[in-house]
């Protein structure tokens, strides 16, 4: 167990502490209307930390206050972990990013497209484009979520047991088998479309490596980064640690607690979702976080080339579009204008279309429970806000937080 500290003043890293202090008092308030329950909010610049705040109570019923080893869901942030440890293999040549999936998952062999009709009799059409590895990086495969309610192909999803979670006992391999018998919303590279491609991607890191995804965290990510609090599950001796988590009462949005999906994070998964499965730190992610500003290494160890980060941080969409271009106007962890996606990581192109301060490449990505992260080069800055509301929509928290940093850079 580690916990964050603030490292320098911010003058030292060209910031205003006095703008950043605007930053508590305007989160303060979404406590103190009851529409979260607590959060953290830390800051770095050229590796420091400058601003670290925590506000409000992890566990509203018992009293229990937001503290520096607190322990949060981080659903979606799991993903950009997931495409560090591919892009890994994928240094060692284990695949290239163009290899068609089936390669490695046979069942993606067989994938049928859907064209018309309700999710109990639908009509496919065969494959006409490879789904490729790094359509799986960039949710270009035609997968979905159950939890969209938007297409035919989505009520499919959740008639098999995946719509916040999947069915009791089935692990990663089986559920890959399952959604690969699932039609595809559209020919793979056609669309973006938010979705369980990034657990299949760690379906193919299990394949690839020979280890199940678990272990291959533990052993190249975590423990060489000292992310020593991050894990698919949070063991009964730390549970007192770990935030509940809370969700907005329809009409009011003032935050209920959530205990139905609030539990899973409390015993060992049968599937190890590389898409959202995580727990973590605000400790722990900021170490993943600057390992990724850094270029891939941090502390002298080295996870990915500089070369290779800069691939990840690049908007791979197809014709430099942004997500409304190619994006089908669903839920997402991040808004769609000016904005594209890399290889794990949404990723600004056009930060005056974004309408948000920000800086061409900055990149990130964020959870289900309102957690999020940005990594900003140009800056050299990280900010992160740490949680428990699901869904992440609920407010505008991101974009708030983009503000309020970027306006207190005064270099």
């Amino acid at each position: 167990m580690a916990a964050m500290q603030l490292e320098t003043d911010a003058a030292d890293v060209g910031m205003d502490a006095g703008r950043l202090a605007r930053i508590g008092p305007h989160f303060h308030s979404y406590v103190d209307r009851g529409l979260l329950p607590g959060w953290t909010v830390a800051v770095s610049r050229r590796g420091k930390v400058v601003h670290l705040e925590h506000y409000g109570e992890r566990d509203k019923e018992a009293g229990l206050p937001v503290e520096d080893d607190t322990l949060f869901r981080i659903y979606s942030m799991t993903k950009p972990i997931t495409a560090v440890a591919a892009l890994m293999l994928w240094e060692e040549g284990r695949f290239e990013l163009n290899d068609p999936v089936r390669t490695y998952l046979p069942a993606f062999g067989d994938c049928r497209v859907y064209r018309q009709g309700s999710a109990n009799a639908p009509v496919t059409v065969p494959v006409t484009e490879e789904m490729r590895v790094w359509h799986l990086f960039t949710h270009l495969s035609g997968l979905t979520y159950g939890f969209h309610w938007a297409h035919a192909v989505d009520t499919m999803y959740r008639n098999a047991g995946f719509e916040w979670g999947s069915p009791e006992g089935l692990d990663l391999a089986g559920a890959c088998d399952v959604w690969a018998s699932l039609p595809l919303l559209f020919q793979p590279g056609r669309e973006w479309n938010y979705g369980v491609s990034t657990d299949v991607l760690g379906r193919l890191v299990e394949v690839v490596s020979g280890q199940t995804l678990d272990r291959f965290f533990a052993e190249r990510i975590f423990e060489p980064l000292g992310m020593t609090d991050t894990s698919f599950f949070v063991p009964e001796t730390e549970q007192h640690r770990l935030a509940a988590l809370y969700a907005p009462m329809p009409g009011t949005r003032q935050a209920f607690r959530f205990d139905a999906l609030g539990q899973t994070i409390m015993s060992p998964p049968s599937m190890l979702s590389g898409g959202g499965g995580l727990a973590s730190t605000v400790h722990d992610y900021h170490r993943f976080a600057l390992m990724l500003l850094n270029g891939g290494d941090l502390d002298g160890v080295r996870l990915l080339s500089p070369r290779t980060v800069r691939r990840m941080a690049s908007n791979h969409l197809p014709g430099g579009a942004d997500l409304t271009a190619i994006g089908r106007p669903l839920f997402a962890e991040t808004t769609f204008d000016g904005v594209g996606f890399g290889l794990g990581v949404s990723v600004t192109i056009d930060p005056v279309k974004l309408h948000v301060p920000a800086s061409v490449g900055d990149f990130g990505w964020g959870g289900a429970a309102s957690t999020f992260f940005t990594v900003d080069p140009a800056e050299e800055l990280v900010m992160m806000f740490f949680t428990q509301l699901l869904p992440s929509s609920t407010h505008p928290l991101r974009s708030q937080l983009r503000l309020l940093v970027h306006q207190a850079l005064v270099d």
